[in-house]
């Protein structure tokens, strides 16, 4: 039943007038606090139509980029939680880094995280923006890049293992 879901759900990833809209979904709620990864939905749409690769990576992009404004919005929220001397003592790298460290966004595990003290912390909204937009677009190219190299017989040797 599982395998049949996960094979439905990389069928229908795979269909490039479906899989852009697909792309931008799984990329933005990819980008939030909830753990999931976008990247086999963006490779799965460049692997289904080489022809789309920049496409892609731009929807992918923006996806994970607004996911990550998101977390910059719930984190000037959250931002009264703590008072000032608690969050200059745990976050002043972040503060004196400023809005670059958000070309760390892409990171599995901190990026988040770190969109979200971008906005607790009230840095810069836009070059914000701009440095995660970077960050998450180069991260998107290379790891596409790297898994279209792959030869196709070990996708298809990771398909039959994965039933």
């Amino acid at each position: 039943m599982v395998e049949s879901l996960v094979r439905d759900t990389l069928t229908w990833l795979a269909i490039p007038e479906i899989g852009l809209a697909a792309v931008f979904i799984v990329c933005f709620v990819s980008a939030t606090l909830l753990p999931m990864g976008s990247e086999p939905a963006v490779f799965a749409v460049v692997a289904a139509d080489r022809s789309l690769f920049w496409v892609v990576m731009v929807v992918a992009t923006a996806g994970n980029t607004l996911g990550g404004i998101l977390n910059y919005w719930i984190g000037m929220g959250a931002r009264e939680a703590f008072d000032k001397e608690r969050r200059t003592r745990w976050f002043g790298w972040l503060t004196r880094y400023g809005s670059k460290t958000m070309l760390l966004s892409w990171l599995p595990g901190i990026g988040d995280p770190l969109c979200t003290l971008g906005g607790w912390l009230r840095l810069p909204f836009f070059p914000c923006l701009l440095y995660m937009a970077v960050g998450k677009f180069v991260r998107y190219v290379v790891m596409t890049t790297v898994l279209l190299y792959i030869p196709g017989e070990y996708w298809k040797e990771v398909a039959r293992l994965l039933g």
